[in-house]
């Protein structure tokens, strides 16, 4: 049977839609093994910025809430990768189906998405999600080990998964001990979701205004100071992952000591409301300079003095320390950040929360030269066939190139690109709404990564 491996001269082509941070390295993998790239977003000039430089890549302007735009580009390509927020896959995806063309993306799989099983399948296409980084390769790894455990007659007794991306060490310097490379007010607030999970074989819920009090230390290595939260619904996974043995089942994220005590005051402040505030309301008087940090605070937490004082009084009112030493920490935080400043003005954006993403895209962005990194593992409690018990670490330690794609970028963007090959080869040939959760599908995924582009999990069983 001929091969229909895309390769240079390749007449296979897909469109990107997006013009995100990762879609740089996805469009740079496939024009390079020939792929024609169209590059879609909704205005022009930010589809050539990301196909500028790339010799297979053909910017467009298309608006997705365009049926008859959107099903006219769709129909002139064999793939649509879908790069764009997740509220809109569902749109493209329905396109796809009238078109009969394939679907990849990097975002969890919606209920709205999954009722789109039957008539993908019927249309003879391919709509697979969850193939970046988490989730992507964290499925690969964990499919992996539970694969090989069960094939051996074992069992899973536990699995926790906790990810990061994060600011290298060297980085890290400032409040949060965090950056921001995507939207603020999205990673803020994804840091509020209630969680889900199985502990002691019962599921445990910890609402989202609690997150952070059950935040804890967590050791990975021991250059690192890491704290852990349960993130979302885990409780899925003990059918996705085929685990149904397993008593503990948890999915979190990771950050650096000290982010959970400023994030706490943050919320305790009220700087994570949403609700629109008359203070800080944008004015159409240009000659008219807005409030400074210390009277919007001021506002905020509902004092109506904003000296240093005062606002100190407040603050302690309302948030709680473990010692003057936190305290003393914090707060130096909040004049980093200067939230207590009589003379720095804010950006009124209408919200609190939406105010002070204003300033930490700013203060907290990644300057000239500087890292991310990526730190991602699982731990696996075991029990063999014959009784033994052994704990397995799966583990990605991964720094950006300040000249070239940021950690996050690579290791979201080029899963994607492989499995874009992978569907066009025909390697990945199952039909309907699809993730990476079975060895067959998960193999050839995890191999290319590892051998074509260096990108894999240091396995290791724990001494305990």
């Amino acid at each position: 049977m001929e091969s229909i491996l895309p390769s240079r001269g390749s007449s296979k082509k897909v469109l990107l839609l997006g013009a995100g941070f990762v879609t740089r390295p996805t469009a740079q993998i496939l024009s390079d093994k020939g792929i024609s790239v169209t590059v879609g977003c909704r205005t022009l000039e930010s589809s050539k910025k990301l196909a500028q430089g790339l010799k297979n890549a053909h910017p467009i302007s298309v608006d997705v809430n365009d049926e008859k735009a959107l099903d006219q580009e769709v129909a002139k390509v064999d793939l649509v990768i879908s790069l764009i927020p997740y509220s809109y896959h569902v749109t493209v995806v329905k396109s796809a189906i009238r078109n009969k063309k394939h679907v990849v993306t990097t975002s969890y799989t919606s209920p709205a998405m999954m009722e789109l099983d039957a008539q993908a399948k019927e249309a003879g296409i391919t709509v697979l999600n969850e193939i970046g980084l988490d989730p992507g390769i964290d499925h690969l790894y964990a499919i992996k080990t539970i694969h090989e455990v069960h094939q051996a007659g074992g069992k899973i007794k536990s699995f926790l998964s906790y990810c990061g991306g994060l600011p290298a060490p060297e980085a890290s310097g400032n409040p949060l001990g965090y950056k921001f490379s995507w939207s603020a007010r999205g990673a803020l607030l994804a840091s509020t979701n209630t969680a889900r999970f199985y502990e002691d074989g019962k599921v445990s819920e910890v609402p989202g205004t609690e997150i952070m009090n059950v935040l804890k230390p967590y050791f990975i290595l021991p250059g690192f100071a890491f704290w852990a939260y349960p993130n979302r619904d885990s409780t899925p996974y003990k059918e996705r992952y085929a685990i149904p043995e397993a008593s503990q089942i948890i999915r979190g994220t990771l950050r650096y000591q000290g982010f959970a005590e400023f994030f706490r005051t943050l919320v305790a402040m009220g700087f994570l409301s949403t609700d629109p505030h008359p203070f800080l309301q944008p004015s159409n008087d240009n000659n008219k300079q807005p409030p400074t940090w210390a009277e919007a605070t001021a506002a905020i937490l509902g004092t109506h003095s904003s000296t240093d004082a005062d606002l100190l009084w407040a603050i302690s009112s309302r948030a709680s320390f473990a010692s003057t030493a936190e305290k003393t920490r914090v707060v130096s935080g909040l004049r980093w950040l200067d939230l207590l400043s009589p003379t720095a003005r804010i950006e009124p954006r209408g919200t609190p929360l939406d105010t002070l993403c204003a300033t930490l895209e700013h203060k907290c962005a990644y300057g000239a030269g500087e890292r991310d990194m990526v730190m991602l593992q699982h731990r696996f409690e075991i029990e063999h066939a014959d009784g033994r018990g052994e704990v397995r670490t799966s583990t990605l330690c991964d720094y950006g190139d300040p000249k070239g794609y940021s950690s996050m970028a690579r290791l979201v963007g080029t899963p994607c690109a492989v499995a874009v090959l992978q569907v066009l080869e025909g390697k990945i040939a199952e039909k309907g709404v699809l993730a990476p959760m079975s060895w067959e599908l998960c193999e050839p995924l995890l191999r290319t990564l590892k051998e074509e582009y260096g990108i894999e999990l240091t396995e290791e069983e724990v001494v305990v």
